[in-house]
């Protein structure tokens, strides 16, 4: 065992396309639970749970800031830091952020880097191959991890090992070089080879050394991410970036950046399970089957069915499947799926399509989380909009007024402090509250239980935009 802490570095962005329509732009994939109890991000956040470790440090996007919070908290996990990015520049950014901010806190410390929204099964095997690299990671090498290939994959970037490097080995190897995602006979050949490892855009190394790495290849951003880190502002227990200086970076990928250019690199073969879970035939290969092959949520019924995965994701809705072999059927709120199997690294398309047409389940979910908690629409028309609203206990929404619409609650349960104007009001189940446009009003739960009400909204204009916050506990604009 090595006598160095390592400090989780995990990457919390993405655009939520691949697993459409559980997965989207406002809420991406790493916060579902594809696979089990905990959400992919969690399962990032547990395995690098241990004595060697560090709580992790976790670079995401304003708009998910407070689901990370949230998500941790469920697994009583307390950040090192959240670095908020103010908009996406890709991981070289984000990376390079994250080793700025431990060069001043934490020097001596080795970044492990690691995706959110990966499926790593096997919690011993992962620390025990992190462990074995650290001593090459210590001695100025950026050590990258990369995964037995089982199948001739064209979604992956793929990892050439040097001459006389062993797949099999235990200890990090040399590395010729990174490849881009191959067309399918080419890696057919990577395959048989033998020379070849997926690239698991896992990576290990001293802060100082990605730096330097930095400099050499890529001076502009280095400037600029410095510059950002510079002038980062506390909120409340986040830290966030430049906006100004951050605006100037190239979007780009570390692989891009530094990896396909640095001459001190090695690979630690990883030869336990993994998957980044990028297609929904990635996400049927890991969950479980029945003796038919078919994978199946607790509301989905196949009849029939052979090497299918039916999943409903709305406890409501029952999905039922008959006759279908090498399906795929997601059913949400507001969207439904249908492909087979082989086209599932498709569904990109799909989103592209909803995009042109305007839809809005292109990005977008019938329920939509807030720092307080989540509301969802339930029935909409001329001049009305029904929605349930469910707050978090301790929590409160804004202050605020409307130009636009008047608000009519019914608390359905729990127990709702209510502010309209200069009236404070306790109410229970079964009780009601009218909110007048323009009246000054507030929503608090402070009960112990979730608190849940039915908003009906009436007015001329109901978009979310049409709001005037006078005081927020999460100090939002």
């Amino acid at each position: 065992m090595v006598d160095q802490k390592f400090v989780p570095v995990i990457l919390c962005g993405g655009a939520g396309t691949r697993l459409w329509p559980v997965s989207r732009k406002g809420y991406p994939k790493q916060f579902s639970k594809l696979i089990d109890e905990k959400s992919l991000f969690q399962s990032a956040a547990t395995i690098c749970l241990g004595p060697e470790f560090a709580p992790p440090m976790v670079v995401t996007g304003d708009p998910f800031r407070f689901l990370v919070v949230e998500q941790l908290a469920a697994i009583e996990t307390q950040p090192t830091r959240i670095l908020v990015e103010p908009e996406s520049r890709n991981t070289a950014a984000s990376v390079l952020a994250a080793a700025l901010s431990l060069q001043d806190s934490d020097p001596d410390c080795l970044m492990l880097v690691m995706p959110s929204d990966h499926v790593i099964a096997e919690k011993e095997k992962f620390q025990n191959a992190v462990i074995a690299a650290a001593p090459t990671a210590m001695e100025g090498m950026l050590v990258t991890f990369g995964i037995r290939p089982s199948r001739p994959e064209t979604g992956y970037g793929y990892l050439e090992l040097a001459e006389g490097a062993k797949a099999e080995a235990e200890t990090p190897q040399a590395l010729a070089r990174f490849v881009e995602k191959p067309s399918l006979a080419a890696a057919g050949k990577m395959l048989e080879s033998g020379r070849f490892l997926w690239n698991a855009g896992i990576f290990l190394f001293k802060p100082d050394v990605l730096v330097e790495a930095f400099q050499a290849h890529a001076p502009k951003t280095l400037a600029s991410v410095h510059e950002a880190v510079q002038t980062a502002a506390s909120d409340l227990s986040f830290t966030r970036l430049g906006s100004e200086p951050w605006a100037s970076i190239e979007n780009t990928s570390i692989d891009y950046a530094i990896m396909e250019k640095a001459k001190n690199l090695a690979v630690m073969p990883y030869l336990a399970s993994w998957s980044d879970l990028g297609s929904w035939e990635s996400v049927y290969n890991e969950v479980g089957k029945d003796p038919s092959g078919n994978a199946l949520s607790e509301h989905a019924t196949a009849i029939d069915c052979k090497d299918t995965l039916l999943r409903s994701e709305v406890p409501g809705l029952e999905l039922v499947g008959i006759g279908l072999e090498q399906m795929i059927a997601i059913a949400m709120p507001d969207a439904v799926l249908v492909a087979r199997k082989s086209d599932s690294q498709r569904v990109k398309e799909v989103v592209g399509r909803l995009q042109e047409r305007g839809a809005k389940q292109a990005t977008m979910f019938a329920s939509d989380h807030r720092p307080w908690g989540h509301f969802e629409s339930i029935a909409s028309g001329n001049r009305f909009q029904v929605k349930r609203i469910v707050v978090h206990p301790g929590a409160a929404l804004s202050l605020q007024s409307h130009f636009h619409r008047s608000e009519h609650w019914i608390v359905v349960h729990g127990t709702a402090r209510v502010t309209v104007d200069e009236r404070v009001q306790l109410l229970t189940e079964n009780q009601s509250t009218y909110i007048p446009l323009g009246s000054v009003h507030r929503l608090e739960n402070p009960g112990k239980v979730p608190m849940v009400l039915i908003e009906v909204q009436t007015g001329s204009y109901l978009g979310e935009d049409d709001i005037i916050r006078y005081e927020d506990v999460y100090s939002r604009q």
